[in-house]
């Protein structure tokens, strides 16, 4: 019996999507963008050269992109040895749930509520229903902003007031960021669990909780950081594959996207941390398991502030991790690399950009061509012999 890997490299786009206009990202195209930007001495900051992420690359990643867009990709130019295909979404956003739900078979049958580009941002009452539950005389923030700028700009009004700092972005998101001292992780994750009903009625896809730390201007995001998401609406892969009696692992944030459904065991930290629990599901995991990943600092730390370099490290990092990781796939297994949106670090802005996504697999040999979202999610129930979930067709 086999068992099956599906790993999101969070945001890592491959341009081409039909729709890209709608959404003002016409042209967008995060690896292109980067591998351009390393050709031309552009991503020079830590690193230097073409983009080298010869893994990726030799399982179909250069070829994924070319086909996805059209465009060039120096540095990415292997015969494909993997099972290789670009996605493209129909879900009606550019954000984290719909991509991986979507992914797992269940394309959102909704419009997700976005927040106006106003200061201030959220309506008086919901800032209401904040300041009862955080037990406060008020908020900071209630904007549009980067999670690392607001805390900057508020973090010592946050500490000497004991307010919340409140934001959105493009996303459909309500985020609240607070100190793991001043003001208690668990006072955050415990405010932000009871909000969450609020949000999700009104249809925004997740409340985040962002704690961080530090003192004097010195501040820092932890790994504590917990999404409370709506529940997907209807069975997904974890569903599937839990349901036929099969284990399912889900590592980084995965078990907050799916709200825990469908999942048997997680495990979060930073990217670091996450390799190694990929290579120790590699190890361990039993037959007929799925284990469902995603890698998130390609977005977060990257693709958000615009860093072309910093991009362009993390995936020659990313990829320089992954030869002992193949290398200990057991015969039968298959591994799957894709991504939930892009995030073009050389784009306008500071949002994801709509994008079709690469998928390249590790165990099995071929072209899947031009694929949709769900079709992942069919395609690993098909490998896994159980039941298909969702509108998706197997590629294999």
């Amino acid at each position: 019996m086999s068992r099956a890997f599906l790993v999101v490299l969070d945001s890592v786009g491959c341009g081409g999507a039909p729709d890209a206009a709608e959404f003002g990202d016409e042209g967008a195209n995060t690896l292109a963008h980067i591998a351009q930007a390393c050709a031309d001495g552009r991503a020079e900051d830590g690193r230097s050269g073409l983009l080298r992420v010869p893994h990726l690359d030799a399982l179909g990643l250069g070829a994924a992109v070319r086909l996805a867009s059209g465009a060039d990709t120096p540095g990415l130019e292997a015969v494909p040895k993997g099972l290789w295909g670009a996605a493209t979404e129909v879900s009606r956003g550019k954000d984290t749930p719909s991509g991986h739900w979507e992914l797992a078979g269940l394309p959102v049958p909704w419009d997700w509520h976005y927040f106006p580009e106003t200061d201030p941002c959220f309506p008086e009452d919901l800032v209401e229903r904040v300041k009862q539950a955080a037990g406060t005389a008020g908020i900071l923030g209630n904007r549009h902003a980067s999670g690392t700028l607001i805390i900057e700009d508020e973090a010592e009004a946050h500490i000497k007031t004991g307010w919340p700092i409140c934001y959105t972005s493009a996303d459909s998101v309500f985020q609240i960021a607070a100190h793991e001292d001043h003001f208690g992780l668990q006072r955050l994750l415990d405010l932000c669990a009871s909000l969450a009903p609020i949000l999700h009625d009104m249809r925004v896809g997740r409340v985040i909780a962002r704690p961080f730390k530090g003192e004097n201007g010195q501040w820092t995001r932890t790994a504590n950081r917990k999404d409370f998401a709506i529940k997907p609406p209807a069975p997904t892969l974890c569903d599937a594959v839990q349901d036929a009696g099969r284990k399912v692992h889900a590592i980084g944030k995965i078990g907050d996207i799916f709200s825990g459904r469908g999942i048997d065991s997680m495990v979060k930290g930073p990217d670091t941390d996450l390799m190694n629990h990929l290579a120790d599901a590699v190890a361990d995991q039993p037959i007929g398991s799925l284990t469902f990943a995603n890698f998130v600092e390609f977005d977060s730390i990257y693709g958000h502030r615009r860093d072309p370099s910093g991009y362009a490290r993390h995936l020659e990092w990313f990829d320089d991790c992954l030869s002992p990781i193949l290398q200990a796939m057991r015969p039968g297994d298959l591994m799957v690399f894709t991504a939930d949106h892009g995030n073009d670090p050389t784009w306008r802005g500071t949002d994801h950009t709509r994008e079709r996504v690469p998928v390249v697999c590790a165990g099995l040999k071929g072209e899947a061509g031009l694929i949709a979202f769900a079709d992942v999610a069919a395609s690993i129930c098909a490998h896994l012999g159980v039941p298909k979930v969702g509108p998706g067709r197997s590629f294999l």
